[in-house]
């Protein structure tokens, strides 16, 4: 090896000679506390474990046993008392209203004729949609006050919804009339949207994956009452619908499908059942319902009959406690007290 490349392969070597020190080191983050890690494709199931831990440590503080869960459109809001104005909304759960061409009508737009076929339809469903909402609300403030007055240190058939806006905001605002609790699970969504004011501060949840929020909607559910939708409604209500079909539900489920004229329009049960799609016998996993009254009484005879009749348990009569229950670090003690 000539004295060239011995003095260029000296040269390639790091200098340790030199007598600066480093800069001094900030300390790492503790790993639950790094949100690099924690929002990264490492940290996922970590993100999907604490959808499942969070919230069953929430309903054990808050002492829910069931759930009576509603399902229906997010994109109508109610019929509103200030401004007397039907309104669609852009996207369901989004706060933005749809475009102005795609608004129902006004009632001076249809007497002038200044309007489209589109806008006309879409006032005649609002109006619908409305009554539908009043519905959502009388049905969840019924269930709610009789609820109430069941014994036992837990709530039972608490009235549950997507948090949203539409037929999910009538369920928890009747609920919240009749002085109960009620869980609203919503869902982060890339445009902008907010929980309805009528859910319960703390039964208050925001789900980042679709599949951990249906989870909850179908693991604590005693019965479900599904009112017109659109593909969210569909979807969660086909779903439930498929579990207890093939017995995968460790439980008897109500289920009430409110709206029949509307319901039958979309989809053609008979017809699923003449070409073998379904069993005839699959028609009897639901009930259709056209008022609040009726879906009650179908609902309170479910649920009385598999989950009341004989199922008290011993040592959890009595009026639930106004606090909340103690945590596990309360109630366990020092073994697993937190950490400094």
């Amino acid at each position: 090896m000539s004295g060239r490349e011995r003095i260029s392969l000296v040269s390639n070597e790091p200098d340790l000679t030199t007598t600066a020190e480093p800069e001094p080191l900030e300390s790492a983050p503790l790993a639950y506390e790094n949100a690099a890690f924690l929002d990264s494709p490492d940290g996922r199931w970590l993100r999907i474990l604490a959808e499942y831990s969070e919230p069953m440590a929430r309903f054990r503080r808050e002492r829910i046993q069931d759930t009576v869960v509603f399902f229906g459109s997010a994109r109508f809001r109610a019929l509103d008392v200030a401004n007397n104005e039907l309104e669609l909304l852009a996207n369901s759960y989004a706060a933005q209203s749809a475009p102005e061409d795609e608004q129902p009508a006004k009632e001076e737009e249809i007497e002038s004729g200044e309007t489209s076929q589109l806008k006309r339809d879409r006032a005649e469903a609002a109006v619908e949609m409305a009554r539908y909402y009043e519905d959502a609300r009388k049905l969840a403030r019924m269930v709610t006050e009789w609820a109430k007055g069941l014994p036992g240190r837990r709530h039972r058939f608490v009235v549950t919804s997507g948090g949203g806006p539409g037929i999910m905001e009538a369920a928890n605002r009747g609920a919240w009339e009749a002085g109960g609790k009620t869980i609203g699970l919503n869902i982060k969504l890339p445009f902008e949207q907010y929980p309805n004011p009528y859910i319960t501060p703390a039964l208050n949840f925001n789900f980042h994956y679709f599949f951990m929020r249906k989870y909850w909607f179908a693991y604590l559910a005693k019965a479900l009452v599904v009112f017109p939708g659109g593909f969210g409604t569909l979807d969660e209500m086909f779903e439930l619908l498929t579990l207890d079909q093939t017995h995968k539900l460790a439980k008897k489920i109500t289920v009430v499908v409110y709206g029949s004229s509307y319901w039958k329009q979309v989809i053609d049960m008979q017809m699923l059942v003449e070409k073998g799609a379904i069993s005839p016998n699959d028609l009897d996993l639901f009930q259709f319902a056209d008022t609040p009254e009726e879906a009650f009484r179908i609902l309170k005879e479910g649920l009385t009959k598999y989950h009341l009749d004989g199922a008290s348990v011993p040592g959890e009569i009595g009026q639930v406690p106004s606090e909340p229950a103690p945590s596990a670090e309360e109630l366990l003690g020092p073994g697993i007290a937190r950490t400094r």
